[in-house]
């Protein structure tokens, strides 16, 4: 398991350096990032999102099981993050930033992993995994931005924002090709396929390069908070659903490793395409990718027994 995790993390933390160093030796010119960041947020991401979900594999897996499982520690750790904001009352972009960093997860490192725990099986549940909380936390995202971010605020917009959002588009055409059975065309497959390997490196690069955007002593506060609910109550919330819910074996623990990754490149893509903090979200991607080298075995080592 340690050889398994470094090898999953390395090349993102190798990424996010390599992005810095892109950014601060001035290789590439500043007026690509911000079309980088489009590129990742409108085609890459919606294309990753959109394969994943249209081809996963869901046989012999306890998907009701799951999907309860998961949507329900979902739904409760954004529950418990808005009541945490109404205590501190975290300026709004900040807080955008913490919600993302409590909630969302690095899908990639949550399929390395389970496929090296548990082979073909683990690929299929890991697969269940992502249908089951891609499509919800983005949307709750999309609404903790219309609720918290200065750019949204009428019912319209809110709506707007949902509907077309292109990763929740991307979800939506993945889930509505999984169940209709059409699936992805053969011609067109690959094509969707490509783009989407892309996002990861991309979206990596463009957090590296968003690194030196802030202090980090103006953001212990909200990076401890969303690493917290990250590696400690959603984890914690998943696996006491798991007890209460009777979800157990192979099933139980891939639930609880997807609620105890680290966040998700695409936070920071999205922070800059909806008005939230992105030099904090690229802050959090980073700490939390690096504390999954201890959290993550940790975790596991609870959940085997």
């Amino acid at each position: 398991m340690p050889h398994l995790l470094l090898t999953t993390l390395v090349p993102i933390i190798l990424l996010i350096g390599l992005g810095t160093v892109l950014r601060t030796r001035g290789l590439l010119t500043e007026s690509f990032w911000p079309g980088a960041e489009r590129l990742s947020y409108y085609v890459l991401l919606p294309s990753l999102f959109l394969h994943g979900l249209a081809t996963a594999d869901l046989n012999g897996v306890p998907v009701l099981g799951m999907v309860g499982v998961l949507m329900l520690s979902t739904l409760l750790g954004a529950v418990l993050l808005v009541l945490y904001q109404g205590a501190v009352n975290h300026e709004g972009a900040d807080f955008t930033s913490v919600f993302q960093g409590g909630v969302r997860f690095n899908n990639y490192i949550g399929a390395t992993l389970a496929a090296g725990l548990y082979g073909s099986a683990g690929i299929a549940l890991a697969a269940v995994a992502n249908a089951s909380i891609v499509p919800l936390v983005n949307l709750l995202c999309v609404l903790v931005f219309a609720r918290f971010s200065a750019r949204h605020s009428s019912l319209t917009t809110v709506l707007r924002a949902i509907f077309a959002n292109p990763l929740i588009v991307g979800c939506a055409a993945g889930l509505l090709l999984r169940v209709t059975g059409l699936g992805l065309p053969a011609g067109i497959e690959p094509t969707i396929k490509a783009l989407g390997q892309a996002a990861l490196p991309l979206g990596l690069l463009c957090v590296g390069a968003a690194l030196g955007g802030a202090s980090l002593g103006q953001q212990v506060r909200p990076l401890v908070a969303a690493s917290a609910f990250k590696f400690l109550i959603m984890p914690l919330a998943t696996w006491g659903l798991c007890r209460l819910l009777g979800l157990h074996g192979q099933a139980a623990v891939v639930a609880v490793l997807f609620q105890a990754l680290p966040t998700a490149s695409s936070s920071y893509v999205m922070a800059r395409q909806m008005g939230g903090n992105a030099p904090l979200m690229a802050t959090i991607i980073a700490v939390q990718t690096m504390l999954a080298a201890v959290t993550l075995p940790l975790v596991l080592m609870l959940t085997l027994k």
